[in-house]
This record gives structure tokens, C-alpha cells and sequence, in this order.
């Protein structure tokens, strides 16, 4: 099979909106105090862009914070679950290469899991143009901690049929693609939040099963790899409950 490239695996989610939505998991409330504390200044009243919003896990989660946000999302399938999800929050089509959005409109663009779908030589200098001064770009990505066995064990058979773990993937991968910012103008500042949630063994096959690497190999090869996964999860989790555990790597860049 050939290896499915970056623009299919991002156009993946949309058929998979409402699995994504119901599995996916969420941020803990200290992600959003180390994005206040990082950028100086409160969500509470800010300006938000939130960018490849997807189905509006992170954008709600503004939004409750107390920010004004507007929701940009590229795929047909994400932006009707967001509609469906978050009635009372604005979403524009768009993608971070050519937000459509007003010059230095925005007190914060975020990007909860998408930063890495963009090319930074276009993406970079839009979220500067977009922010006003004192304005902060905030990245951030739920990844998977191999020091917790269950979840270094899963990662090797996920690895051996797929490639790597869609949530360990990104260990280490979005910090350096900002961290290679072509503008030069973007001084990161990076902090990790772990936190943990507790999920039937279901949930927790529905939310690997959206990611994209699964995703694009098709729901016979997906299906049979989570039909067996899920015989080895009762073995060693016979109550049916998993904890899963995440960290939470935050990038801030404050402009100037």
C-alpha cells in the first residue's frame, strides 16, 4: 500500500467528525492557566482566533474561559459537527495558511492539535499579521508518555501495523516544526501539563481509531488491529476502565 500522504491524512477527519467529537480527549484547566501565565495577559475578554478548530473541543473550552472566539476550520465533515456541537460559536471556513481574518484582529491564535497540518512558511507570518501587539500564538498537542507501560506496549503494536502512534507521533514533532520558524519573529516559550482521564476500554478504541493514521488504512484493516487490541486491554484491564494519560505540550510566542 502506497503511504498515504499529508493532504489525506488531513482530509481524513471529516468522515470521522462524530467519532472524533464523542472520543476525542479534552484539555485539563491548567493548560489554559500556563497559556495565560505564558502570554501575560487573561483569555477572559481576549479575542480568540482558534484555528483547525475541528469539532470545537478546544474552542468551547475558550469560549467557557471567557474569551470571544471565532472558530477557523478547513473540512466540510469538522466544521457541520462544530455547527452541531457549538451552536453559539462562530466558525469561518478557512486554514492557517490564509486565515480569513483581519489584520492585527486578534489578542491570541490558538491551535489545539493542528499546527502541524500547516506549512509554517505560510502559517507563521499569518498568525503574525493577525495578532495585534502583545498579541500571543499558542500551540498545543495532547501526546502520549512512553514511561507509562500500557501505553509504550500499545504504541509498539500500533508502530509494527500502522507506523507510528498517532498520539506519540506528535511527541516532540509540532515543538520542532515552530520551533523552525521561518520568520525568525517567534520566540517560543514551551511547557508540559500532564493529566489523566478515566474511559471505558471502547472509548478509548474509538478515540485512537480517529486519528488519522487509522483512518486512512480503512475501516477492514482499522477494525481488525482494534478487535484485537481490545482482547489485550480486557486481559490487563478487566474492569473495562482505562486511565488514560496525556501531556500536554504548550508552545507560547508573544509578538511585540
Amino acid at each position: 500500500m502506497t503511504a498515504p500522504s499529508h493532504t489525506d491524512r488531513a482530509r481524513s477527519f471529516d468522515a470521522a467528525a462524530a467519532q472524533y467529537a464523542a472520543n476525542r480527549p479534552s484539555y485539563p484547566p491548567a493548560l489554559f492557566d500556563a497559556i495565560e501565565e505564558l502570554a501575560g495577559r487573561p483569555l477572559t475578554g481576549a479575542r480568540v482566533i482558534d484555528v483547525g478548530a475541528g469539532t470545537g473541543i478546544a474552542t468551547a473550552l475558550l469560549r467557557a474561559r471567557g474569551a470571544d472566539v471565532l472558530a477557523v476550520e478547513p473540512g466540510d465533515g469538522m466544521a457541520a459537527q462544530f455547527r452541531d456541537t457549538n451552536p453559539d460559536i462562530p466558525i469561518v471556513r478557512g486554514n492557517g495558511n490564509a486565515l480569513p481574518v483581519a489584520t492585527a484582529s486578534a489578542d491570541f491564535v490558538t491551535y489545539a492539535q493542528a499546527w502541524h497540518w500547516t506549512d509554517p512558511a505560510h502559517s507563521a507570518p499569518e498568525a503574525l499579521r493577525v495578532l495585534r501587539p502583545g498579541g500571543a500564538l499558542a500551540l498545543w498537542w495532547n501526546t502520549t508518555p512512553l514511561d507509562i507501560p500500557w501505553h509504550a506496549e500499545q504504541a509498539v503494536r500500533i508502530e509494527r501495523r500502522f507506523g507510528a502512534h498517532p498520539a506519540v507521533e506528535q511527541n516532540g514533532s509540532g515543538a520542532r516544526a515552530a520551533l523552525t520558524d521561518p520568520t525568525g519573529r517567534l520566540a517560543f516559550t514551551a511547557c508540559r501539563v500532564r493529566w489523566s482521564r478515566r474511559v471505558p476500554i471502547d472509548t478509548h478504541l474509538a478515540n485512537i481509531g480517529s486519528h488519522s493514521i487509522f483512518l486512512v488504512h480503512g475501516t477492514e484493516a482499522s477494525t481488525a488491529f482494534l478487535t484485537e487490541e481490545k482482547q489485550l486491554l480486557l486481559t490487563a484491564f478487566p474492569d473495562g476502565i482505562i486511565e488514560e494519560t496525556y501531556d500536554v505540550d504548550l508552545l507560547v510566542a508573544t509578538t511585540s
